[in-house]
């Protein structure tokens, strides 16, 4: 590639996005965890009360940190249904 600067612009993207990938592994390892557990007490997939504080909080980050708040609650609203998924399906294992 002709421009160097570019190409070190796109390895730090490059790098940020396998961190994203790595965070997320991680955070749904322990929502896995979660999930077992809401199982075994009998505990409903969704918490819709947490939900709100978690957007609200993270509506709040995203200001701090000069990101759209509607773009950062779309991305929370993605994982956090795939969360409830998950946890559905572990609850409906016997």
């Amino acid at each position: 590639m002709a421009d160097e600067q570019l190409r070190r612009f796109r390895s730090s993207i490059d790098n940020i996005d396998a961190a994203l990938i790595l965070l997320l592994a991680e955070r749904f390892k322990i929502t896995e965890d979660v999930g077992r557990h809401k199982a075994q007490q009998g505990l409903p997939a969704a918490d819709p009360e947490r939900e709100k504080q978690q957007i609200a909080r993270l509506r709040e980050l995203s200001s701090a940190a000069n990101l759209d708040p509607t773009f950062s609650e779309a991305f929370l609203r993605l994982v956090i249904d795939e969360v409830i998924r998950r946890h559905e399906r572990t609850a409906d294992q016997p």
